[in-house]
C-alpha cells in the first residue's frame, strides 16, 4: 500500500528519533543485532523466495528486460550470500568512534576528531532486492537508522526482506524502515530536511534526474557506469582478452561491467581478430567504429556517437580504435561516467599515465573493471558507487556512512 506524504514525514521522524539511540550503542548490541538479521534470513528463506516469485512473474508481464530480471531474481544461493555478507560486515571494525586524527594545542586543550554516525540515511533503489539488506547491514553497524524506498517492481521482495530484519534486529522502532509510493513520495523524502541526513540513490540516470529535481537533502548519487577496457600497444594479448571477456560478459546487468573497448592501433590487427569472435560466441553484440570494422571484417554492427555514451547494462559492447595512449584517456574523459576505467598494459609508465589522465573513482591496471563492489574490497557490502568527489567516491561502505565530531577537552580553559 502506498505511503501518504504525511506518514513519510512522521517515519522520518520516528526514524530521527531511532538514530540518536543507535549511535549509543557499543559494537556487540550491532552486531549481535547483525547476527540476528542473517540467522532470520537462512530461516525464512522458503517466504523470501516466495516475495520474490511474484515480482518477478510480474516482471516477465511487465516485459522488464532480462538484465533488470537477473537484478531482481532471488535463489537460494544469493539469499545465503547475502546472509553472509551480513556477518561479513558485523565482523568488520566498527567506524563509530575511530579517532581521525588530534592532539594537545598549544593552549592545553586535547583535541580529537572521531568518526560519528550520519543519523538518518535514506536510500533510493531499483530491482535489486539484496540492497534492502546490503544497506540496512552497512548503515546498522555504522549507528545510523535507515528509510528504505526500493522500486515497485521488487516490492514484495523488498517488504518481506525489511520485515525481517526489523524483526529480527530488536533495535529501537524506526531503526529500519521501507516506504513505497511514487513520485510525491520520493519527493517528500528527499524534501526532510532535518530528518534525513543524506540520501543515497542507486540506480539509472532517470532515479538521478527524479531526485536532481527535487532534493534539498544532501544526495551522493551512485548513479551510472559507463566503463572502458583500453588495451594498450604493449599489452599482452592472452591477459588483455580474458579481462575484456570477464569485464563484459561475466555479469553485463551490473554498473562495473565494461561498456566499451577502446584497442590502440599497433595491437587492434591481432587483438580484434581472437576477441571478436570469442566476444561474439559469448552471445555479445558488437557496434564498431571504421577502422575496428576494417580490421575485422564484416558481419558487425556500425558504432554512433550515441553508443559512446550509453549504459547498456546487456551484452552489447562498442569497440573503438585509437592511435594512443593520450587518445584513449581523452575519450574516458569525454564519455565515461567516473565510475570504473581499466587499461591493460606491459608498459608501466604507461600504467602510470592512466592512473593519472583518467579521472575515476575506481582506476584499473591489467584487471578488470568487475571487482568495483564493496565486497570484493573488503567492505562487507556496499550501498552503492559514488560517481562524484565529495565526502565519498567509489564503494559506499562504513567509514563513507560516518561524518566527524571534534571531541575537545579542557580544564577550565577560557578564551
Amino acid at each position: 500500500m502506498a505511503v501518504t506524504s504525511a506518514s513519510v514525514t512522521e517515519l522520518c521522524r520516528q526514524a530521527k528519533r531511532a538514530s540518536r539511540q543507535l549511535a549509543q550503542l557499543d559494537r556487540a548490541a550491532k552486531d549481535a543485532a547483525l547476527h540476528a538479521i542473517a540467522d532470520a534470513l537462512d530461516a525464512r528463506v522458503p517466504d523470501i523466495l516466495e516475495a520474490n516469485a511474484r515480482d518477478m512473474e510480474a516482471g516477465r508481464e511487465a516485459g522488464l528486460s532480462d538484465a533488470l530480471l537477473d537484478r531482481l531474481k532471488l535463489d537460494p544461493e544469493r539469499v545465503a550470500t547475502i546472509a553472509r555478507q551480513v556477518r561479513d560486515i558485523a565482523a568488520l571494525p566498527d567506524p563509530v568512534g575511530e579517532v581521525v586524527d588530534g592532539g594537545r594545542l598549544p593552549n592545553g586543550l586535547a583535541l580529537r576528531r572521531v568518526r560519528v554516525p550520519l543519523g538518518v540515511v535514506g536510500v533510493v533503489y531499483e530491482a535489486r532486492p539484496n540492497v534492502t539488506i546490503d544497506a540496512t547491514a552497512l548503515a546498522l553497524k555504522s549507528g545510523n537508522a535507515i528509510v528504505l524506498r526500493g522500486s515497485s517492481s521488487a516490492q514484495h521482495s523488498n517488504a518481506v526482506l525489511a520485515a525481517i530484519a526489523a524483526e529480527a534486529s530488536g533495535l529501537p522502532e524506526g531503526s529500519i524502515t521501507i516506504l513505497s509510493g511514487g513520485r510525491e513520495e520520493l519527493a517528500e523524502l528527499a524534501t526532510r530536511n532535518g530528518l534525513v541526513d543524506l540520501i543515497i540513490p542507486r540506480g539509472g540516470e532517470g532515479l538521478k534526474k527524479a531526485l536532481e529535481e527535487v532534493a534539498t537533502v544532501p544526495v551522493i548519487y551512485a548513479a551510472s557506469g559507463n566503463c572502458h577496457v583500453y588495451v594498450d600497444a604493449s599489452a599482452d594479448l592472452d591477459m588483455a582478452e580474458r579481462i575484456v571477456v570477464n569485464a563484459k560478459t561475466q555479469r553485463p546487468g551490473v554498473c562495473n561491467a565494461a561498456e566499451t573497448l577502446l584497442v590502440h592501433a599497433e595491437a587492434a590487427p591481432a587483438f580484434l581478430q581472437r576477441v571478436l569472435p570469442a566476444l561474439s560466441d559469448l552471445g555479445v553484440e558488437l557496434r564498431l567504429d571504421g577502422r575496428a570494422h576494417a580490421l575485422a571484417g564484416s558481419g558487425y554492427a556500425d558504432a554512433t556517437d550515441e553508443d559512446w555514451d550509453t549504459e547498456y547494462l546487456a551484452l552489447i559492447l562498442a569497440v573503438k580504435v585509437v592511435d594512443s595512449l593520450e587518445e584513449a584517456i581523452e575519450h574516458i574523459g569525454e564519455h565515461g561516467s567516473g565510475h570504473s576505467e581499466a587499461i591493460v598494459t606491459s608498459d608501466v609508465a604507461a600504467a602510470r599515465r592512466f592512473q593519472l589522465g583518467v579521472d575515476a573513482a575506481c582506476v584499473y591496471v591489467n584487471a578488470s573493471t568487475r571487482f568495483t563492489d564493496g565486497g570484493e574490497f573488503g567492505m562487507g557490502a556496499e550501498i552503492g558507487n559514488s560517481t562524484q568527489k565529495l565526502h565519498a567516491r567509489g564503494p559506499i561502505g562504513l567509514r563513507e556512512l560516518c561524518t566527524y565530531k571534534y571531541l575537545v577537552e579542557g580544564d577550565g580553559h577560557i578564551r
